[in-house]
């Protein structure tokens, strides 16, 4: 039934087949019918009309003037026994000038008033005779239906005087022959009509079994097989097409093949890069908190004049120590390396940590039950919270809000709402906050994040089976809201930690 569809191309042919054909058979058993009806009906009343005129001719032409009632009853009932086997009326005047009526037995009680008013009017009008009209009486006839029978009624008057004659022969048996004829033409219109179905339904197998593995082909292409091909045979229009899917599968598949590669040599240049820049970095780090040591003591041991640039060192080797972190983290993620390490947590305590773990406790209101655990990764959790909540506090306002909820209607869905007082993210931002690298205003291209923050928010969030979307809340502010199931056992095997997580605080705008 799927191949059959109103929208379907096999029902549009099969359905254009069985009109073409319908038409073609309705037209021709039309034309046949009605050429038939005539030829039957025309024979029938020549042979008719002819059998009665000679009759009228024979044997009421020998009555006198003015027959009697018996000779012309005698009359009648002898010329309806001719071949035709009609019914026959003669109408005529006596010698004292009574109108009197003769009637064959061939069909009980005809009577004048079978004739049609017309007809009698056409037959008593006597006609001018000229050089073209050589009677002034001629022969009429006409077709009749009574109670559903078909008759032909004729009539005459004689030429010199004498009755006139009227004849009545029904054209059952040739109406009973012409609904027979119909019957088997209907039969034919619809064994033509059936044919054309079969004929249409062969067709569009024979065209569109070459579409349908073409669109099997397309939908194998489009799941990410691209080695699927077309077997081509012959050299019609499909055959071309066919070649044209397998050149566009091939192209396709080298092109993939090559950014693929090219995608692969770009992570391990980064992670590469990341691995190679983090011996450096350590040592690099070492000196730089010896050197924010000497910042902070009381000795005064840093030259003023140097301490600024001793500062921006400090600041800028943090910044790339967490460049580094992030971009090692984000290679785990595009390598599919990236694993979860399940434990059972209490959200209103983890949350709790994080926020005092940066001293952030005073800028940061929590809305969160206690009693609600979920089974996820505690510090993937972590690196999500710090920085969802670092970034509302650094391009946000204070105070930061982090509520917490279950969502019922999504079977139980664990909602952590993270939102600011500032002033919301412009509306040609937000589809761009959790890009890679993005940062809204170019004037901050030096900002202390790197741009990767929320990106590996996005990934910890995914991992877990999770989203975080972001948005601006009606009541001023932006609104982060991070949603993910509460048991994210199902992903464990597929994702066992091995790594370590972002830096937080980045939204890019």
């Amino acid at each position: 039934m799927s191949r059959l569809r109103f929208t379907s191309l096999r029902l549009r042919l099969v359905v254009v087949f069985g009109l073409v054909a319908l038409t073609a058979a309705v037209s021709a058993s039309g034309i046949a019918y009605w050429l038939n009806r005539e030829a039957v009906l025309t024979r029938t009343q020549d042979a008719v009309l002819r059998d009665f005129q000679q009759e009228m001719q024979n044997r009421a032409g020998a009555l006198p003037v003015h027959p009697t009632q018996d000779e012309l009853q005698r009359t009648a009932g002898q010329m309806a026994n001719s071949s035709q086997r009609f019914s026959v009326l003669l109408v005529g005047d006596d010698a004292n000038g009574k109108t009197v009526y003769g009637s064959s037995d061939g069909l009980s009680a005809f009577a004048l008033d079978d004739v049609p008013t017309s007809l009698r009017k056409a037959v008593d009008k006597q006609q001018k005779v000229t050089d073209s009209n050589k009677a002034a009486y001629h022969l009429y006839w006409q077709r009749v239906v009574d109670h559903g029978t078909p008759y032909l009624v004729a009539g005459t008057r004689l030429i010199g005087g004498g009755p006139t004659g009227y004849m009545m022969k029904s054209l059952e048996p040739e109406a009973k022959d012409l609904n027979s004829l119909a019957w088997s033409l209907g039969i034919a219109t619809g064994l033509a009509l059936i044919g054309s179905a079969l004929l249409a339904q062969a067709a569009a197998t024979t065209v569109l079994k070459p579409v349908h593995r073409l669109g099997v082909a397309a939908r194998r292409l489009g799941e990410g097989k691209l080695d699927t091909r077309l077997r081509v045979s012959g050299t019609d229009e499909l055959a071309d097409l066919s070649r044209t899917f397998n050149d566009a599968a091939e192209a396709l598949e080298k092109r993939v093949d090559d950014m693929a590669a090219r995608d692969d040599a770009s992570r391990r240049f980064v992670a590469d890069m990341s691995h190679e820049l983090r011996t450096p970095l350590t040592a690099i780090t070492a000196v730089t908190e010896i050197l924010e040591e000497e910042l902070e003591a009381e000795s005064g041991s840093v030259d003023p004049m140097i301490e600024p640039a001793v500062r921006l060192v400090v600041s800028e080797t943090r910044r790339l120590n967490d460049l580094v972190e992030n971009l090692m983290e984000v290679t785990r993620f595009d390598a599919g390396t990236a694993r979860l390490v399940l434990d059972d947590v209490d959200i209103a305590d983890q949350i709790t940590a994080c926020i005092d773990a940066r001293a952030w406790l005073d800028a940061v209101d929590l809305d969160a039950e206690r009693g609600i655990h979920a089974r996820l990764d505690p510090r993937r959790l972590d690196v999500i919270l710090a920085n969802l909540i670092g970034n509302a506090l650094k391009h946000g306002g204070s105070p930061v809000r982090v509520s917490v909820r279950m969502d019922e209607k999504e079977g139980g869905d664990l909602v952590i709402a993270v939102r600011d007082h500032g002033p919301g993210i412009p509306e040609d931002v937000l589809p761009h906050v959790f890009d890679r690298f993005y940062k809204a205003s170019a004037s901050r291209p030096r900002s202390e994040g790197s741009g990767l923050g929320l990106s590996i928010a996005t990934e910890n969030a995914r991992i877990h089976g999770g989203s975080i979307t972001a948005a601006n809340s009606p009541e001023g502010g932006a609104v982060f809201t991070f949603r993910l199931p509460r048991d994210a056992s199902h992903l464990a095997e597929e994702s066992k930690d091995t790594g370590d997580a972002g830096d937080a605080g980045e939204k890019g705008a």
